[in-house]
């Protein structure tokens, strides 16, 4: 029976060292991972905050959420002075004088401080009454001009209105304004008696009268 030692001994595989294994695990774990250029980016900005000086990047959001600028307010202009009435004239005419009371709208709208005049059949409401259409035409106008002629004084809407008139500002110098015109002195309604009145037999009918009187008035409220 041959001994164990006569049968040649297997050989050992070669194996690699264990030192240079553990460096090249080292190496493949502390090796950095290339990260995508939007991963990169996001990073960078992450660890590294802007400064205070610098003003934060504009997205989407803050761009449609805009402040707009700042726009004239309207509202608060018109809340007061002259704005705060539709009209800086009502003219008061009888039917009969519509034609006079036309050419003193006409200059008082035409001039440089293009007045706002309430004219009964041209502002009038169609199809409202009467009695509120002239009492709403008196509490909208800054002043009232009064075209006093002899069909004022035979029509019983013309002397509503001057009483209507008379009664919202019995105090208020310069809102009412007498325009006597183919009447004489004595025959000046006694309710105007306690203010003066602009003579239309002037070249220009008065009109330019009745305009400062009515420019002196609205620089009162302004």
């Amino acid at each position: 029976m041959a001994s164990s030692s006569s049968f040649p001994a297997p050989r050992s595989r070669s194996k690699k060292p264990l030192g240079k294994m553990a460096d090249w695990f080292r190496q493949a774990l502390s090796k950095p991972r290339k990260l995508p250029d939007s991963a990169e980016g996001t990073s960078r900005d992450i660890s590294q905050p802007s400064s205070r000086d610098d003003p934060p990047p504009l997205g989407l959001s803050s761009a449609l959420s805009r402040t707009p600028p700042p726009t004239h307010d309207v509202g608060a202009s018109s809340s007061s002075g002259r704005w705060s009435k539709d009209y800086d004239v009502c003219v008061c005419h009888s039917e009969e004088d519509l034609v006079a009371a036309q050419e003193l709208v006409s200059y008082l709208e035409g001039s440089t401080a293009s007045l706002r005049c309430f004219l009964q059949l041209r502002d009038a409401t169609p199809g409202g009454a009467i009695v509120s259409e002239l009492c709403q035409a008196l509490s909208s106008s800054h002043c009232r001009v009064l075209l006093i002629t002899p069909g004022f004084l035979q029509d019983p809407w013309c002397k509503y209105q001057m009483l209507q008139a008379l009664s919202e500002a019995p105090g208020a110098e310069g809102r009412t304004i007498p325009l006597m015109s183919g009447l004489t002195r004595a025959a000046y309604p006694a309710e105007l008696r306690f203010m003066y009145f602009v003579d239309g037999r002037g070249p220009d009918g008065g009109f330019r009268q009745v305009k400062e009187a009515v420019m002196r008035y609205l620089q009162t409220i302004s």
